[in-house]
């Protein structure tokens, strides 16, 4: 079978069984008592909603995925560790656990994924006008592995605020590392991978874009980000273009930025970084006057852009690319901040 046929049917067979599955999720749910109730100024929707929409991301992206990728030692790793995942995001969904707990158990997934052979051992050089061309990183390897795993899990859990935002920017993040896995590393298998997961969240779109019928809860989000968080350790850190450490970086540029900043933010002001507050990229933008579609389109074409870059530097090694990133990602937050000093004013 050709490797664009067999792509197609896999993000069609993920679409349709997410989309199927979707409204026996939304009953399971209410049956379940998973729904999100508005309790303070952070949630913006006014009536409860089901959660656990992520059920559905999830056989929709099992079932494709398993069809059409060959189950390698590694993406048996990644497997069983989503499997961990989407247990205790399911959990969490119907009765909150411990911010520790769910910590503890995104821990085990990514070691995992690791003791599978889902490690970073080989970084591209960052300093780009040295000569050795990438730097391995020897017992730095599983460490640095787990931090990233974690805080892409969560970057994408943290970004779920608006109806349609992170399984819409996990799709963008998606189709473009299918991109470079078949332009740049030649990895039919992560494309077929990744093909599953953007099928699967385009599957779930239609349920979730606002006004969302439902949302994909812990559930979803962390599953989307162990996924990508796994996924891009097979098909991006392996590249070893001069440039091409920052395509990683870049594709996943929206939630790990955001979540950087609410990091920042909270402990700048003495508080838990764990802690939730209104202060996200999302927020502000509803903040400015925007509707949540505008601000969730605003949030895509950022995604977007970042993901085309992360494509050039991918398969150019062009450094005035990462010049050019730094320079719109500047110009956005020049932007916030005098945005939020006229509002003060």
């Amino acid at each position: 079978m050709p490797v664009y046929v067999k792509i197609g049917l896999a993000v069609l067979v993920a679409l349709a069984v997410s989309f199927a599955a979707t409204p026996l999720v939304k009953r399971l749910a209410r049956h379940l008592g998973a729904l999100d109730i508005p309790k303070d100024s952070r949630r913006i929707h006014t009536e409860p909603v089901p959660r656990l929409g992520g059920l559905a991301i999830f056989i929709g992206f099992l079932l494709s995925a398993t069809l059409f990728a060959d189950i390698t030692e590694q993406f048996r790793g990644i497997l069983i560790g989503v499997c961990i995942i989407v247990i205790i995001g399911a959990i969490d969904d119907i009765r909150p656990l411990p911010a520790l707990v769910k910590l503890f158990f995104q821990i085990v997934a990514a070691v995992v994924a690791i003791y599978h052979g889902v490690i970073i051992e080989v970084f591209s050089n960052p300093f780009v006008f040295d000569s050795s061309g990438y730097v391995l990183l020897n017992s730095l390897s599983i460490p640095i592995t787990i931090v990233w795993i974690v805080a892409i899990t969560n970057s994408v859990n943290l970004i779920d605020g608006l109806d349609g935002l992170a399984a819409g920017t996990s799709l963008i993040s998606s189709v473009i590392m299918l991109v470079i896995s078949l332009m740049v590393s030649d990895d039919i298998n992560v494309a077929l991978i990744m093909a599953a997961l953007s099928g699967a969240c385009l599957g779930f779109l239609p349920h979730n874009f606002n006004p969302a019928k439902i949302f994909m809860g812990d559930t979803g989000a962390l599953l989307l980000g162990f996924v990508l968080a796994t996924m891009s350790i097979m098909g991006l850190f392996k590249l070893y273009a001069v440039v091409s450490f920052a395509a990683p970086f870049l594709v996943l540029a929206l939630p790990l930025f955001d979540t950087s900043f609410a990091f920042m933010r909270r402990l700048a002001r003495g508080k838990n970084p764990m802690s939730p507050d209104r202060g996200h990229f999302h927020h502000r933008l509803l903040d400015m006057g925007l509707s949540q579609k505008q601000a969730v389109i605003i949030m895509y074409v950022v995604c977007g852009i970042l993901g085309v870059a992360a494509i050039v530097v991918a398969t150019s090694g062009n450094v005035w690319v990462l010049v050019l990133v730094a320079a719109f990602l500047i110009a956005v937050v020049i932007a916030f901040l005098i945005h939020r000093r006229r509002r003060v004013k």
